[in-house]
Order: C-alpha cells, then sequence, then structure tokens
C-alpha cells in the first residue's frame, strides 16, 4: 500500500497549523498552534528523511514548550510599572485603545488626578494593560479600569493583579476592592475575578483583597 498520501497528509496539516498560528492575536494561542505545527514538520521531516527539517521543527517545538512555560508563571511574567494620570504615554495607550475602551467601559472619561492609581501591566517593557482605581475611605479602592489588550488576555493578567499583587495593595491600606461595571462584558470579567454584589440587584461589585 502506497504510504506516500500519509506524508502529504502531514505536510500540509503541518503547513495549516503554522499558517494558522500566525493569524492569532492572542500570543498564548500562537505558540500552542505553532508548536504543533512545528511538531507534525518534525515528524514529517524524519519520514522523509529530511533531518535538517526535523532538527530545525524540533528546535522550533522547544522554543515554543520554554515560552508556554514562562507565559503559565504569571507571577514572572508579567510586572507592574507605577505612573501618573499626567503620563502623556497613558493618554497615547488610552487613544490608541479607545474603540474597544468605549465598548468595555462606555462612561469612561480620563481625567487627570492627583488621587488617580495608575498602573501599566508589563510583559518584559511592552505595555499589554493598564489598571486604575482611587483610593477612597475606610481601606477601599474604587476600580474604574481594568484593560488588558486582546492578545494577552488568555494568559490570565487578572489573576497576576488581584491575586499575585496582594502585598501591593495591602502597602496602600486596601482591605477592599469596588467597581461599578457600565456594560455586561464588563460585569461578567469582575465576576470571573471574584467581585460580588453585596446585596441582589447591586450596580456595585466587591472584592476583598
Amino acid at each position: 500500500m502506497d504510504s506516500s498520501w500519509i506524508l502529504e497528509v502531514v505536510g500540509y496539516v503541518a503547513s495549516v497549523l503554522i499558517a494558522v498560528s500566525l493569524m492569532m492575536r492572542s500570543v498564548l494561542r500562537l505558540r500552542m498552534i505553532n508548536l504543533a505545527g512545528a511538531a507534525c514538520f518534525t515528524v514529517y521531516g524524519l519520514l522523509i528523511q529530511a533531518y535538517p527539517v526535523a532538527v530545525m521543527n524540533c528546535a522550533i517545538v522547544m522554543i515554543n514548550i520554554y515560552y508556554l512555560r514562562e507565559m503559565a508563571r504569571t507571577k514572572t511574567f508579567f510586572s507592574i510599572l507605577e505612573s501618573g494620570s499626567d503620563s502623556a504615554y497613558l493618554k497615547s495607550f488610552l487613544d490608541f485603545h479607545a474603540k474597544e475602551i468605549s465598548e468595555i467601559f462606555p462612561e469612561f472619561s480620563h481625567q487627570k488626578s492627583d488621587g488617580l492609581i495608575v498602573w501599566f501591566i508589563l510583559q518584559g517593557l511592552v505595555p499589554v494593560g493598564v489598571f486604575l482605581a482611587e483610593i477612597g475611605d475606610d481601606g477601599e479602592m474604587f476600580v474604574h479600569m481594568d484593560y488588558v489588550i486582546p492578545g494577552y488576555r488568555d494568559l490570565r493578567p487578572g489573576r497576576f493583579l488581584y491575586t499575585q499583587q496582594k502585598d501591593r495593595f495591602a502597602s496602600l491600606g486596601i482591605t477592599r476592592l469596588c467597581s461599578a461595571p457600565k456594560s455586561a462584558r464588563q460585569r461578567r470579567y469582575l465576576r470571573q475575578m471574584g467581585f460580588a454584589a453585596q446585596h441582589d440587584g447591586d450596580a456595585t461589585l466587591h472584592r476583598p483583597v
């Protein structure tokens, strides 16, 4: 039985996976699909005895595995850079992502304020998100915005912010976070992050630090 068609199928599957991976907005999905494509190309290279192809793609598999492991370690994969409400970069960041921000936070309007907490969420030195909040009374912090660009949302930056930054909140005397979502999308996200209404029908959601 001629098995050449099997080789062709493996080659075509590998090519399609690599092409699809390059169309992914999500960094996580890009890495995972690219890894699968490279693994298929490794098998393809071994089957046709094209060992340079197999070796190169095996190396790509290892590289993808390394970065996927790094992504899983959100505590070290992300970091926070404190900024100010008058930051020129903050204005540029908000302007660049204004369309989606207006969909998630329909009533948001940035105002310069000395009391505004501005944290950029970084991956390496690349700002991938921004957290805007104000400190209120009795250890409460009101969250105006928690926005992350699409490509990094699958990497659980919310977990990094709300679960792994307890010491940062504590250093500011914060014991409780609250937010009043203005869109179903924002409300759904906040509930996933552990925010909840104190009473049925409450517009403001709360979360202990």
